[in-house]
């Protein structure tokens, strides 16, 4: 009887996929800055302050948070992918603060942005091929960001502002493959059955004969 009175197990939580809100933060905040680098309609002449706020709370911490729910899915690819590129901006957005308040040498910018996107290129690339595994639609995003950060990391460590720009182009390029890519999966869980295209595992295993 005392066994019977005891509580029961508590169950934890269905944590929602969180791969819509990683996808959307990293895109809003890669069209931000990559606006900005590009010199879209002249927003290159103007300060890019207005990334730091969007690279700590959105791009940064919401997107960082989007990795810790798919650990608790233990998705070990998109807790890797999220949380790594939430870190991403929350550094990003914290260098960008310093150089606001004048606590960066002007000289030293260029090429430490240009080993910060250097090391985060080698991070994507091979989790670009890890994506072949998920779908096109995933695997876009990571092989247009591959570019992306190939671009700028050159652009910068020559200072060459013509690659930089180039970059940024690439970037809203990026930024509107993530967008999609998290919008079709937000219809897709709106429904049954997939509605928004995402394509398929780009590496499919072979079927061993028996």
């Amino acid at each position: 009887m005392a066994q019977d009175m005891r509580p029961a197990p508590a169950i934890p939580p269905v944590v929602a996929d969180p791969g819509p809100l990683g996808l959307a933060a990293f895109a809003l905040t890669t069209f931000v800055l990559s606006a900005h680098n590009a010199n879209l309609f002249g927003f290159g002449d103007h300060s890019n302050a207005v990334v730091i706020g969007l690279a700590i709370f959105y791009g940064g911490l919401a997107q960082f948070m989007a990795g810790m729910w798919a650990f608790r899915n233990r998705n070990a690819f998109a807790a890797t992918a999220f949380s790594t590129y939430g870190a991403f901006w929350l550094a990003l957005g914290t260098y960008l603060a310093f150089g606001l308040f004048g606590k960066l040498k002007a000289d030293d910018v260029e090429v430490s942005l240009g080993w910060f996107l250097f090391a985060f290129f080698i991070f994507n690339t091979y989790m670009m091929f890890c994506a072949t595994r998920i779908n096109t639609a995933v695997f876009g995003v990571f092989l247009t960001l591959e570019v992306t950060e190939a671009l700028l990391a050159l652009g910068f460590f020559a200072g060459n502002t013509q690659l930089i720009q180039a970059g940024g182009y690439m970037g809203i390029i990026t930024a509107i493959v993530a967008w999609y890519t998290s919008g079709a999966d937000v219809i897709n869980s709106l429904f049954a059955r997939p509605m928004a295209w995402v394509g398929q595992p780009v590496w499919k295993e072979s079927r061993r004969r028996p």
